[in-house]
């Protein structure tokens, strides 16, 4: 009977772990990665739009990110959205390409990014565990409504926090290796 809801559970805590993996990939290692800009959107014609839909983004180099816009006059507005974005990028174009030089990073750099890394982590424990307290609440609803009997709602019970626990494990591996990215790159 609550298979349903421990299958729903499942569901929402894979897509609390990859919104997490997500986050994640944004976060500077010291490589130029395309993922990097994610977060940024750049005024065009009015509206707020992703980057990556206003330009052809390349790495052509490991330590380089280049931006082809698709409309050479918002060079200046592509330009100004990645200066004042919090990545503590220095953008320059040339008319036509703008090149975005990844720097490497600083050890203190790279502690306040491992501390980031916590901190997005701990906000993804805090989903997993919502969720769970919601399976939780829910099996309890069942029993009482005599939908589960005592014995089905302590084996859910059970199960939702060996799910509970496979998916804070998840993303402490996710995390642990982005630290180890970040610290060792």
């Amino acid at each position: 009977m609550y298979e349903a809801l421990v299958k729903d559970l499942r569901r929402k805590m894979d897509s609390a772990v990859e919104a997490h993996r997500k986050e994640l990939s944004g976060v500077r290692t010291g490589k130029a990665s395309l993922s990097l800009l994610d977060g940024i959107t750049v005024e065009y014609y009015g509206t707020p739009t992703p980057l990556n839909q206003v330009g052809a983004l390349n790495t052509p180099e490991a330590n380089l990110i280049t931006v082809k816009p698709y409309d050479v006059s918002i060079i200046g507005e592509i330009e100004k959205s990645i200066r004042k974005s919090d990545l503590g990028l220095n953008p320059a174009n040339d008319g036509k390409i703008i090149r975005i030089p990844i720097p490497p990073l600083t050890e203190e750099r790279r502690q306040q990014l491992a501390k980031h890394v916590g901190k997005v982590t701990e906000h993804g424990h805090n989903e997993i565990r919502q969720i769970r307290r919601h399976g939780n609440e829910e099996l309890k609803k069942m029993e009482k409504n005599k939908q589960i009997s005592q014995d089905e709602e302590k084996k859910g019970l059970d199960t939702i926090q060996k799910l509970h626990d496979e998916y804070i494990k998840k993303l402490n591996d996710v995390a642990k290796a982005k630290e180890e990215e970040i610290l060792h790159s």
